[in-house]
């Protein structure tokens, strides 16, 4: 099982499933979207301890956060939704939650394979899912 450690580092993209479809779900506009789905963003996550950053870098846009595990705080996700979010290490994964107007969304971070994997999923009355694939580029 991975430790939080072991995800630390620059994850290049290098394969995406079903993130239109999550985006149009989350109610993003077709601009954005079409933005989005160009975009070959970078994951970079350090953690120093339960303090934790997370950082997507593509030649668009760059987002970022920083957090303590296990502790709420306010997000400001890529498409501009404002987010009471708490991230966990549970089981190997990094989880973050995600609350914003009644809804949910959560996105998992883990190894496979020696890959970080990502899968996003976003809970309300359907059930969507987008996974990503990011190759080390350290």
């Amino acid at each position: 099982m991975a430790t939080v450690q072991q995800l630390e580092g620059r994850w290049r993209l290098v394969d995406s499933k079903g993130f239109d479809e999550y985006m149009k779900e989350l109610g993003v506009g077709l601009a954005l979207r079409k933005m989005g789905g160009m975009a070959k963003p970078d994951c970079i996550i350090s953690c120093d301890g339960k303090n934790l950053t997370v950082k997507t870098e593509s030649t668009l846009k760059t987002t970022q956060f920083s957090c303590t595990l296990g502790e709420k705080f306010e997000e400001t996700t890529a498409d501009g939704r404002k987010t009471q979010t708490v991230c966990n290490f549970t089981d190997g994964a990094l989880v973050q939650h995600q609350e914003w107007d009644g809804k949910e969304s959560t996105i998992t971070r883990k190894l496979k394979d020696g890959k970080l994997v990502v899968v996003s999923v976003k809970l309300l009355m359907s059930y969507w899912a987008a996974s990503f694939i990011h190759s080390s580029h350290n």
